[in-house]
């Protein structure tokens, strides 16, 4: 089920929890970011949503520049809502969307084993363990779960902390263009890697 955003026109007039609302269909529910940028749905007034999310996302990209631990220590709790790949519980739609992509991807390549759930499981531990209060994200986009494996496995061995958060931040962003511009397609990356 698609939520129905409003006209971008009338969000500054909209309250708070119905911002953070938008927030949470765009984005993944997250309360450090309403914080960070729910006030900036009143303030400003956009022409479009993509205006919208790429405000957002510099919102994200001046916290990732900042050399301020609590700077550091607030984009990563964003990041943090990000659910686990895999994970059972899912609570956003988009990330519900990507989670049955993967599932569907396994049983075409016939990879649905709780073997390899359990492999991602504990690559999913050992990503958390190398990138402290990070979740591996990744555009899914019809890939199985072994294809991803090599993905997080490769990135857990570049060990690139800053990487993480780029990527992060702006797979977090195509993520929101798509869900909002595109609501039932799958983008056509098959993979996504900021440098």
């Amino acid at each position: 089920m698609t939520t129905q955003l409003p006209p971008i026109t009338t969000i500054p007039s909209l309250t708070t929890d119905e911002r953070a609302a938008i927030l949470d269909t765009l984005f993944e529910k997250c309360a450090p970011l309403h914080t960070l940028s729910v006030s900036l749905l009143r303030e400003k007034t956009f022409t479009s949503y993509d205006e919208l999310i790429a405000a957002v996302g510099q919102q994200l990209m001046s916290l990732y520049d900042s050399n301020l631990e609590s700077d550091d220590k607030w984009l990563v709790s964003i990041l943090a809502a990000h659910p686990r790949l895999g994970e059972k519980k899912v609570e956003s739609a988009q990330s519900r969307a990507e989670q049955a992509k993967m599932n569907a991807a396994d049983g075409a390549a016939g990879a649905a084993s709780e073997d390899i759930a359990e492999r991602l499981a504990n690559l999913n531990q050992v990503y958390e363990d190398k990138f402290p209060g990070l979740r591996y994200v990744v555009f899914v986009n019809g890939r199985s779960r072994p294809v991803i494996m090599e993905d997080m496995q490769r990135r857990i061995d570049t060990s690139n902390l800053q990487q993480e958060k780029k990527d992060a931040i702006m797979v977090s962003q195509v993520g929101a263009f798509v869900s909002f511009a595109f609501p039932f397609h799958s983008i056509s990356t098959t993979d996504v890697h900021f440098d």
